[in-house]
């Protein structure tokens, strides 16, 4: 007798085998039939394994109570005390289904079904099934001896003896053989209808995959024949009642219950359309009328009954149909979009609950699955499988899917499927909804083996998995390279010899013969990177062809990819990240330079596969970056070849940003508003370079006088550098001053400064395979003649007695760069005054200025060089608008504080806004700046050197069309296009210039 207040020790021993309920526990173990389990330390530890303890020992109580005889009762005692294998299948069904719980209490004998542990009874198929199934003649009998099979597999399934992919397996195994049950007493039933007609039963969906849930519809379609010489009709209409038996028979309910709905609604036309259909019917629906997800959902069909060789035939006709729907227009945008619509029709409130349809469920992953199924299966016959994790696998062998990314899916689906599998088995419901409730999270945890804290530990473990759904999807699903390649011809998807040369031919690659050879030296041989090289290869072709130079854009993959192509990340980039691959293509086909510096620093390539990595950096985090690496180095040599590699990358990174803002991807259109890319240019070029300076100066002062200088000192930015419109090949114009010291002689600050200046320019000089970076001081005080450094005192002195209106244009661009910060600052100060002369510039200056503007144009032009196409100094070029700019800003920058900035179109734009030029003259202008801008980093681009005309070379020439956005045979075009701009540019400047 228990004392009262005091826990008896079967009290403690239940509570610590988990039960919720001890106490209820407890008095059902008093009672004498009970005696067993409650001395069997054994059993309670085997009721404490279970899901739900409390729910395993309320069942056998039942179970206990539904047999017939204490014989009887004594029997399964005894059986579960001296027979582990029954022990742990019995109680584990118990404890995690409360259906077949009900199931055994009705059927008391049912129970020694779990008896036998044979090694070749742990995997029935369907033929095991349907001897099982063999004896049920009628709708009700079939239930149950369902219902026993399905005991069989819930057993193995909650014991660990099979896991979830055999567990669907089994459980579709059984709907076929119930299938097969059905439809022979539908037979027997109607023996007419069956002599006149062929009935094949088409399982899809989850049941045709081998991979169908405990409660599910069974997905089906039928098809019908005629025999014996009856009509075609007659023949459709007897099938027709014989398939509509069969699925009253599985779905309606009676005193068992039902089996499970059979769906018929995948099959042509839907609910509308007639249930049973002639396989030629068939087949002309699906040549004329299915739509994309009809496809789809014949991934997965199978014959699992009736006619089998009728069966057999449907599958072989609508196969190739099947494969080549990736071929259909808008395919890939279409599934995306279907699978969009299914999670828009979830309720708001079960959107974060839902296992199989919600964001990150079990449907994420089968559509990814079997979109790229679809796409790439069409050349690849290794990929049709009906069954996700199989497809999944072969996809990770094939080198479609990154090895981590199948492995983190394969588990992220086996662990929904185990939490939807636990979920339905509790009351045999069809539910894909999480439970909210605690007492059933924590069966659920239990269940799939989860025992610290069942109900955190599983929500933890679903939003892990569901994350890394979610993101897997994302990546997988969406990948802008499907797309690309179900827009190939089906001989296209995998490239042999002959086919490759044909479409090298084709896509206008002028040496096929050694584009062939890059091919087989890619895509060559069974290793994984030759996998995934077979299957970027076909569509980078086509991308390299939409290039004036295709085959330089092969040439430059094939350099990349032997460069990184035992780096693991370099194809799985290209394969899944965003449009890497394409990015990637349009870089090495658009010229020189991009895959010029590519090849020097070939890691750069993983810039275009991040959604930021085309963005340039800012001119404090370069400076940053720089200065930390010149900071490590050794010496000045060291550190200015670390600050160079710095430049090196970013100025890739520009390159790519403009190419691809030029040609458009699917993820970056085309810009429409050019002017954007010659800012982004101008901007990222000049951050670029003054970074870069900033860090050339530190490691010149640290090599030589350690953290302080002698005297400070500035860099100042001047011309197209001042005014953020750098181009790749540009000199930087700049102005260097300094101020000694206190306590410095002058003549030791002077020494220092000049000495900085020598190395600075002696180190940016130093042999390099990279572009070029010159200091260009000659718009200095006094030009060429006068010193390269001066005191800011000497330039006050210099400015104040001799500056001339030229200086003071040059003056317009000035902004400093680098080096003492409150040094530069009172070099804007000293200069404002010249730049911005109070009420403007006289007319004696303004004639000065016309007439410099004057012999410039007649001077400097090259000889021979066409006036019409010199972007700098021709016709409507980059001169005539600068200038034009220039006058207005010395004429009246003093009065409007818009024009004081160094950028030309910032202070053209500020000019229109004042009103001191009309709105459509300043568009005129505008146009033709940016558009001679962009010729310039075009032909840097292209041809990999500076230059200020269009290229004479015929490729070229269509290289820079191309970046300009004009396609093949467009050349003349744009020529025409750019003498029509500037010559439009120029009657304006001469009427704002020389007020012509």
């Amino acid at each position: 007798m228990t004392v009262p207040g005091r826990r008896s020790s079967t009290f403690t021993r239940l509570l610590r085998h988990g039960f919720t309920a001890p106490s209820a526990a407890e008095r059902l173990l008093e009672s004498v039939e009970l005696a067993p389990i409650r001395s069997d330390p054994v059993l309670l530890d085997a009721l404490g394994a279970t899901a739900d303890p409390d729910l395993a020992l309320h069942g056998l109580v039942r179970l206990l109570e539904a047999q017939p005889t204490p014989t009887a009762r004594r029997e399964l005692l005894d059986t579960l005390i001296s027979a582990k294998p029954l022990r742990d299948r019995l109680l584990g069904v118990l404890g995690a289904s409360a259906a077949l719980t009900d199931h055994l209490a009705r059927h008391a004998g049912d129970w020694q079904a779990l008896v036998t542990y044979e090694q070749q009874d742990l995997h029935p198929g369907v033929e095991e099934f349907e001897r099982q199934l063999a004896e049920a003649g009628d709708p009700v009998s079939l239930r149950v001896a369902y219902r026993r099979c399905l005991l069989s597999i819930a057993a193995r399934d909650v014991c660990g003896t099979i896991d979830v992919a055999q567990t669907a397996a089994e459980l579709a195994d059984l709907a076929t053989a119930t299938l097969r049950s059905a439809l022979a007493i539908a037979r027997a039933a109607a023996p007419d209808d069956a002599v006149h007609c062929r009935l094949a039963v088409i399982a899809m969906g989850k049941c045709g995959g081998h991979e169908l849930n405990y409660v599910s519809d069974v997905d089906v379609i039928f098809v019908g024949e005629a025999v014996n010489g009856t009509e075609e009709s007659k023949a459709v209409q007897a099938a027709t009642r014989l398939a509509s038996h069969m699925m009253r028979i599985c779905s309606e309910s009676t005193v068992e219950g039902s089996i499970w709905p059979v769906d018929a609604n995948l099959r042509p036309e839907g609910r509308n359309g007639p249930l049973v259909r002639t396989l030629s019917s068939h087949l002309a629906y699906y040549q004329r009328w299915a739509k994309t997800w009809e496809f789809q959902a014949l991934l997965k069909a199978r014959p699992v009954a009736g006619d089998s060789e009728l069966g057999e035939e449907y599958i072989a006709a609508l196969a190739p149909l099947v494969w080549q729907a990736a071929e259909r227009e808008n395919f890939v945008a279409d599934v995306q979009k279907m699978r969009r619509r299914v999670v828009a029709n979830i309720p708001v409130g079960e959107v974060e609950r839902e296992l199989k349809l919600g964001p990150g469920g079990l449907r994420d992953v089968e559509f990814a699955v079997q979109l790229l199924q679809l796409v790439h299966g069409r050349s690849d016959t290794s990929l049709r499988s009906g069954t996700t994790l199989d497809a999944l696998k072969a996809l990770a062998a094939g080198g479609y899917v990154g090895r981590v990314d199948a492995v983190q899916f394969d588990d992220a689906y086996r662990f929904l499927r185990s939490m939807e599998h636990r979920l339905q088995l509790y009351r045999l419901r069809r539910t894909h909804l999480v439970p909210q409730d605690e007492a059933d999270l924590r069966r659920l945890g239990r269940s799939l083996g989860l025992r610290a804290d069942p109900a955190v530990e599983l929500t933890r473990e679903w939003r892990r998995h569901t994350s890394a759904v979610r993101r897997l999807h994302e990546k997988l699903f969406y990948r802008p390279l499907l797309d690309a390649v179900a827009q190939l011809a089906p001989g296209e998807a995998r490239l042999s010899p002959e086919a490759a040369r044909e479409r090298l031919v084709a896509l206008g690659y002028a040496d096929p013969a050694a584009a062939l050879r890059h091919l087989e030296a890619l895509a060559s041989g069974v290793t994984r990177r030759a996998a995934i090289q077979r299957t970027l290869l076909p569509v980078l072709l086509g991308w390299f062809a939409d290039s004036a130079d295709p085959d330089a854009g092969l040439l430059g993959f094939r350099k990349v990819s032997d460069a990184l192509g035992k780096t693991p990340w370099y194809l799985r980039l290209l394969r899944d990240e965003g449009a890497a691959a394409e990015n990637l293509a349009r870089v090495l086909s658009a010229g020189r330079l991009a895959p010029d510096l590519l090849m020097r620093a070939p890691e750069a390539v993983a810039l275009l596969g991040d959604g930021d990595g085309l963005e340039p950096r800012g001119r404090a985090h370069l400076e940053q970056e720089i200065l930390a690496a010149v900071g490590r180095a050794d010496n000045a040599e060291q550190a200015v070849a670390a600050a160079r590699g710095v430049r090196r990358r970013e100025l890739f990174r520009t390159a790519a940003a403009d190419i691809v803002g030029s040609y458009g991807t699917e993820d970056v259109p085309a810009l429409p508003d050019q002017g954007a890319l010659v800012d982004l240019v101008g901007g990222a070029v000049s951050d670029l370079t003054a970074a870069t300076l900033a860090g050339t100066l530190r490691a010149v002062v640290r090599a030589n006088w350690g953290d302080t200088l002698p005297t400070r000192f500035a860099v100042i930015a001047v011309g197209r550098f001042g005014g953020h419109e750098l181009g790749y090949g540009s000199d930087a114009d700049v102005l260097f001053v300094h101020e000694p010291r206190e306590g410095v002689d002058e003549r030791e600050a002077a020494q220092a400064a000049n000495r900085v200046v020598a190395e600075m320019r002696r180190l940016l000089q130093l042999p390099s395979a990279d572009p070029p970076l010159l200091i260009d001081a000659d718009l200095r005080p006094e030009g060429k003649s006068g010193p390269l450094v001066r005191t800011l005192t000497s330039y006050a002195a210099y400015y104040r007695r001799w500056s001339l209106v030229w200086e003071s244009q040059a003056l317009l661009r000035a902004e400093p760069v680098a080096g003492d910060e409150d040094l530069g600052r009172r070099f804007v100060e000293l200069i404002d005054p010249l730049r911005y002369p109070a009420e403007g510039l006289g007319e004696d200056a303004v004639r000065e200025i016309r007439r410099l503007k004057a012999r410039m144009e007649s001077e400097r032009l090259p000889r021979g060089a066409d006036k019409t196409l010199h972007t700098k100094l021709g016709r409507g070029g980059l001169s005539d608008v600068e200038w034009t700019v220039q006058l207005l800003q010395l004429r009246h920058g003093w009065a409007e504080p818009g024009l004081r900035t160094t950028r030309t179109r910032d202070a053209l734009a500020a000019a229109c806004a004042a009103g001191l030029i009309p709105t459509e003259e300043a568009a005129i202008l505008d146009e033709a700046w940016v558009l001679a801008t962009r010729v310039r980093n075009a032909v840097m681009l292209v041809r990999g050197r500076a230059g200020d005309t269009f290229p004479s070379q015929s490729r070229e020439l269509a290289a820079v069309g191309r970046y300009l956005g004009y396609g093949p045979g467009h050349v003349g075009d744009m020529l025409d296009d750019y003498r029509r701009t500037t010559r439009r540019a120029r009657a304006v400047m001469e009427e704002l210039f020389y007020e012509a």
